[in-house]
C-alpha cells in the first residue's frame, strides 16, 4: 500500500497550499482512521442485512420477502442521508469542518451498539423491524456528513499538485472499515447457526464503542483547515450554505447526483451478490466474504496509485475508466456466481472491485470537492453524493426484485449495474477538469 510518507515532501513543496508540512498527513490520516470506523459500523449492518437479519428481524413465512424487506432496511440510510447531508453541510460549511467529523462518529456508533440490542421478530413481534429502521436511519444520518466533511477537510490540507492523492485516503479508510467489518463476520459466520442467530451476530455491533473511541482520540487534535479559517476570520463564510448552493451551483449538484451512480457497483458487490451467492447458488459464507476482504485488501493499495495518477493526467480519464470498467466486468462476475466457479469468483471480483472500481473510487474526492469553493464545499459534496448514492443503497433491494428463475435470471441485475455506471461516466465527462486549479480559485463562478 502506498503510505502518505511515500507521497509526501520532507519540506514544503511549491504552490503548497497547506498550515504545514505536518498538516495534510495528519488530516490524511485522521480521515483515513476516522472513515474506518465510521463505516465499519456502516457495513457490518450490510453484511448482517445479507446473511442474517432476514431470519431473524422478519417474518420466516416468505424467505424472498424476507430478503426483500432486508434489503429495504439497508436502503432506508439513504433516504436518511439527504437530509443528514443538509443539515451537517450547514454545519460544516459555516462553524467548521472539525465539529461535523466528531458528530458524525458518536452518532453512528450509538446507533450502531443499539442495533446490537434490539430484540428480534419472534420475541417483539412487528415492533423489531420497526427499531431496527430508526437506528437505521440514524446511521444514515451520521454517514451523510462523514465523507463529505472528511474530504473537505483532507482536500483543505493538502499541496495542490496532491490533493488527489491525500483525498483518496479518506476512501480507503473507507475499504479498511469494509475490510474490519467481514473480518469480523467471517469467524462468527462459522458457528452453528442457532448460535449465530441467536447471539453471536450482535458482537460486532456492541464491538463499534471500541472503535469509535479509536477514531475519537485520533481526530480531537486535527486543526480546522487553513481555507475556512480564513474565510472565517474574514466573517465570509455563508449565513445558508444551502441557498448559495440552489443559486449558483446547482450544475455541478446534479453532476455529482449522476456521477455517484457508481456506488450503485459497490452495493451489488458488497451485499447483492453476498446474498446471490449464499441464499441462491449456495456457496458457502466464508468463501464470499474472503472474496470480499482480498478484494478490499487489493483496493486499499489501488485507491492512492490511481489518485497518484489522477494528480498528474487529470481527474475525469480516471473516473471514466473506473465506471465504463465496472459496466463491463458485472457480467463476466455475476455469471461465475451463477456457475459456482470459485476460481474465477475470486479473480474477476479483485479485478472488479478492487482495481478498476478503485478507479472512480479513489479520485471522486478530488473530483467533487474541487467543483466548490470554499463556502459551500462540504454542503455541495454532501447533498450531491447523498442523493447520488440512494440508489446504491436501495440497489440490492432493487436487484433481489429484478432477479428472475433459472441460470441466466441474474441478467437483470447486471444490466441494471451497467446502465448506472455509464450514467455515472457521462456525467464526470461534462466537469470542468481541476487538477491544475490552486485551491483558492476552485469553484469560483
Amino acid at each position: 500500500m502506498t503510505t502518505i510518507e511515500d507521497y509526501s515532501p520532507g519540506s514544503k513543496a511549491p504552490g503548497h497550499e497547506s498550515a504545514g508540512v505536518k498538516s495534510p498527513k495528519k488530516a490524511a490520516l485522521a480521515s483515513w482512521i476516522g472513515s474506518a470506523v465510521e463505516y465499519y459500523d456502516f457495513f457490518i449492518y450490510g453484511t448482517a442485512a445479507a446473511l442474517i437479519f432476514p431470519k431473524i428481524f422478519f417474518s420466516a413465512a416468505n424467505p424472498q420477502a424476507a430478503a426483500i424487506a432486508s434489503f429495504a432496511t439497508f436502503g432506508v440510510a439513504y433516504i436518511a442521508r439527504p437530509f443528514g447531508a443538509i443539515a451537517l453541510g450547514h454545519i460544516g460549511d459555516k462553524f467548521g469542518r472539525k465539529k461535523v467529523l466528531t458528530f458524525t462518529l458518536l452518532l453512528m456508533g450509538f446507533s450502531t451498539f443499539i442495533i446490537g440490542c434490539l430484540p428480534t421478530y419472534e420475541q417483539a413481534g412487528i415492533l423489531a423491524p420497526i427499531l431496527l429502521v430508526l437506528a437505521r436511519l440514524l446511521q444514515g444520518i451520521s454517514a451523510a456528513g462523514e465523507q463529505a466533511g472528511a474530504n473537505s477537510m483532507t482536500l483543505e490540507h493538502a499541496p495542490r499538485n496532491r490533493r488527489a492523492f491525500f483525498t483518496s485516503f479518506t476512501l480507503s479508510g473507507t475499504q479498511a472499515g469494509l475490510i474490519l467489518a467481514t473480518l469480523v463476520f467471517i469467524p462468527i459466520s462459522k458457528l452453528p447457526e442457532a448460535d449465530l442467530l441467536s447471539w453471536a451476530w450482535r458482537i460486532p455491533f456492541f464491538l463499534s464503542v471500541g472503535v469509535v473511541a479509536v477514531g475519537i482520540w485520533v481526530r480531537r487534535s486535527l486543526p480546522e483547515t487553513p481555507v475556512f479559517l480564513e474565510e472565517a476570520n474574514r466573517h465570509e463564510t455563508a449565513k445558508v450554505p444551502f441557498a448559495i448552493l440552489v443559486k449558483d451551483y446547482w450544475p455541478e449538484v446534479l453532476r455529482i447526483i449522476f456521477a455517484a451512480l457508481i456506488s450503485v457497483v459497490s452495493t451489488i458487490f458488497s451485499v447483492f451478490t453476498l446474498s446471490y451467492a449464499v441464499n441462491t447458488m449456495h456457496i458457502d459464507r466464508p468463501t464470499m466474504l474472503t472474496v470480499l476482504v482480498i478484494a478490499n485488501l487489493v483496493a486499499l493499495g489501488a485507491i492512492p496509485v490511481w489518485a497518484i495518477l489522477a494528480d498528474r493526467v487529470g481527474r475525469k480519464p480516471i473516473f471514466i475508466f473506473g465506471a465504463l470498467g465496472c459496466a463491463v466486468l458485472i457480467w463476466p462476475y455475476i455469471w461465475a456466481i451463477s456457475q459456482g466457479n470459485l476460481t474465477l469468483i475470486f479473480v474477476l471480483g479483485i479485478l472488479l472491485s478492487g482495481v478498476v472500481y478503485s478507479a472512480s473510487n479513489g479520485v471522486w474526492p478530488a473530483l467533487y470537492g474541487e467543483m466548490f469553493d470554499t463556502r459551500v464545499r462540504l454542503s455541495g459534496m454532501a447533498i450531491g453524493t447523498q442523493i447520488g448514492f440512494a440508489l446504491g443503497g436501495f440497489a440490492p433491494t432493487i436487484s433481489a426484485a429484478l432477479l428472475g428463475d433459472g441460470p441466466n435470471g441474474w441478467v437483470p441485475v447486471a444490466a441494471f449495474t451497467t446502465v448506472t455506471a455509464i450514467i455515472a461516466a457521462i456525467s464526470a465527462a461534462t466537469a470542468r477538469e481541476t487538477y491544475r486549479t490552486p485551491m483558492h480559485e476552485l469553484g469560483k463562478k
